[in-house]
């Protein structure tokens, strides 16, 4: 039986199976690997395989790894900001509080030495028993020290007290008074002699003594308007 083409052009070529091709395709590597009879030759393209297959994990190691890292810098970078932020407030607090501390120390310094004198005046007139009088109370010097925590001490004043007395008895009864009191401190007793003031023999007395700041039981403070009143 005879077949006619009618329509134009070439003929179709059978497509080859898949099977064909990979038959084919182990043949040519069969022959390929036969053929190649040199073993450095071999072993020299199995290192470059094995070579490229090392590089690119170790590759993909290291973009993983450079991803986590840069995720990691941006959130340090983010916590630095914001620690930069607080570091800055304390500080800035920091300074605040020491030019209130410096301040106070000022004022605390003024205050403790506005009122040595009231405190002295009033103690040794407190201690001053009956005929017995004052003629001088003299400062024989001292000065403000700094305590341990940097805040002013109170001054450490001496007073030389110089006085008559017509009963030695009521003499000895100041002394002892006078070192009683909470705010004088130090108290030593001078020389005593006989003098005569408006044609009476009295004795006359000197006596040291230091300031000090009492403790807080006998200090008492008052609102300004009250003191005011």
């Amino acid at each position: 039986m005879i077949e006619v083409n009618l329509l134009p052009g070439p003929k179709k070529r059978k497509a080859r199976s898949s099977g064909a091709s990979l038959a084919i395709s182990l043949d040519d590597l069969k022959a390929f690997v036969a053929r190649v009879k040199d073993p450095v030759l071999v072993f020299a393209v199995a290192g470059c395989a094995i070579g490229l297959g090392v590089i690119g994990v170790l590759y993909t190691v290291d973009s993983r790894r450079q991803a986590v890292l840069q995720e990691e810098l941006t959130r340090v970078e983010a916590e630095e900001r914001r620690f930069s932020a607080l570091i800055a407030q304390k500080r800035k607090a920091e300074q605040l509080r020491d030019s209130l501390v410096a301040e106070l120390n000022v004022i605390r310094g003024i205050d403790a030495e506005r009122y040595v004198w009231p405190h002295i005046m009033e103690e040794v007139t407190r201690a001053l028993p009956d005929y017995t009088w004052l003629i001088s109370v003299d400062p024989l010097g001292g000065g403000t020290a700094a305590s341990a925590d940097g805040t002013p001490a109170p001054p450490t004043l001496r007073v030389q007290i110089e006085g008559r007395t017509s009963d030695i008895q009521a003499y000895t009864r100041f002394l002892r008074q006078l070192a009683s009191s909470p705010w004088i401190g130090n108290v030593v007793a001078g020389a005593t002699n006989t003098v005569v003031e408006m044609d009476r023999p009295v004795t006359a007395f000197s006596v040291t003594a230091s300031f000090r700041r009492a403790d807080s039981v006998y200090i008492r403070t008052l609102p300004v308007n009250e003191t005011l009143q």
